[in-house]
């Protein structure tokens, strides 16, 4: 699934943004991890969980209009 752009219908846009970015981070963290790069891993670890929060409604994010 690729990102949407801005002109997309804004109220779905940044929920499929949201969920691409955060399928994007679980693949990164897989390669980080088997390369052994432990601090790489922690970032993107919380990046991951942060987008899994906008998700579930737990953080809110600015919407750009």
């Amino acid at each position: 699934m690729a990102p949407k752009t801005a002109q997309a219908d804004d109220g779905e846009a940044w929920r499929q943004n949201i969920a691409y970015i955060r399928q994007m981070l679980g693949e990164l963290r897989q390669v980080a991890q088997s390369e052994g790069a432990e601090m790489l891993c922690y970032f993107i670890e919380m990046a991951y969980m942060e987008a899994g929060d906008i998700q579930a409604g737990r953080r809110s994010i600015r919407h750009h209009q």
